[in-house]
């Protein structure tokens, strides 16, 4: 069996910067990293390149492994194809979830609904359902359709957090920039990867501003509480290693001192918190979505302010 591999190459705008070779030649899968083009140059966002090549990794490594060949042509392809990559993704272990599942068939649908637009339609009975599909600009009669094929998934239930447990944690922190990592989540609503992806110029201080680059490379400007331009200032004027590289949050010891915070540094960051303050549940995530983060109950909010002032008091 024939071993993958990603590998990041960045390059031109019009080539995708990851890349899915055979690990013992060295030479790419001509038909995936296709795709990758493809949806470079439709200006997708890097990390949903990062997505579908390690979506689509796994759907060749069972290509593969059942007609012993990379290349892949519309007659070689069924109605079955995909429910056949559901039968099989369903018998791994340790079992996968069912998001997962539907997530890799999905972007291996579209990968070969672009690429090979002949081939026949995935049927499967019980894991699609029908609906009318509008014509183009409304115009004309809708036609039925078949939905992706698709597995039942439980439906999720965000615990949140109450106020002593965001409080805990919270006082959990020493340095300005955690603090201010935290307080962007739960006071702006950011996403962690918004928070990593900052520089240092998209902070305004004195206009109380702040410029996010969110999903889809949208900008937005977003003001910033009170709280966060204390502990931001707090951090810029102190805490921040000099030189530095663009990035707004940099790690602040070791060998990468200077350098960009990484997404396994935050996750390292919030797995030591979650262990010493034994909150088990809190995660970006939830302190993104928490409703009364954005009401500030009083409570939080003089945690906050004393949390801030002691990192002043501290310099």
């Amino acid at each position: 069996m024939k071993k993958f591999r990603i590998i990041h190459q960045p390059t031109s705008a019009a080539r995708s910067p990851y890349r899915i070779v055979e690990e013992a030649a060295g030479c790419e899968v001509e038909w995936v990293n296709r795709f990758l083009d493809r949806e470079c140059l439709r200006r997708v966002s890097e990390l949903t390149l990062r997505t579908y090549a390690h979506a689509l990794l796994y759907f060749l490594r069972w290509w593969e492994s059942v007609h012993h060949t990379t290349e892949i042509t519309e007659g070689a392809l069924s109605e079955s194809t995909l429910l056949a990559y559901v039968r099989f993704q369903s018998s791994q272990q340790p079992p996968l979830s069912g998001s997962t599942i539907n997530e890799r068939v999905a972007i291996a649908d579209r990968a070969l609904r672009a690429l090979f637009p002949a081939a026949p339609a995935q049927i499967a009975s019980g894991f699609q359902v029908s609906y009318w599909r509008r014509a183009p600009m409304g115009l004309g009669r809708a036609r039925p359709a078949l939905s992706r094929v698709r597995v039942r998934t439980p439906k999720r239930t965000i615990v949140p957090l109450s106020v002593d447990e965001v409080a805990r944690f919270w006082s959990s922190f020493r340095s300005s920039r955690d603090l201010a990592i935290v307080g962007l989540m739960l006071l702006q609503g950011l996403r962690s990867r918004e928070v990593l992806s900052l520089n240092r110029e998209d902070v305004l201080l004195p206009e109380a501003q702040i410029r996010v680059q969110g999903k889809g490379d949208k900008l937005r400007v977003l003001p910033l509480a009170p709280e966060s331009v204390q502990l931001l200032d707090h951090y810029l004027r102190v805490e921040r290693p000099h030189p530095s590289s663009d990035a707004l949050f940099v790690s602040l010891k070791g060998p990468a001192r200077g350098a960009r915070m990484t997404p396994a540094g935050l996750r390292s960051l919030f797995r030591y918190h979650r262990h010493t303050t034994a909150v088990k549940i809190a995660n970006p995530h939830r302190f993104r979505h928490y409703a009364e983060f954005r009401t500030m109950p009083s409570k939080l909010a003089g945690t906050l302010v004393f949390a801030s002032s002691n990192r002043q008091d501290s310099a």
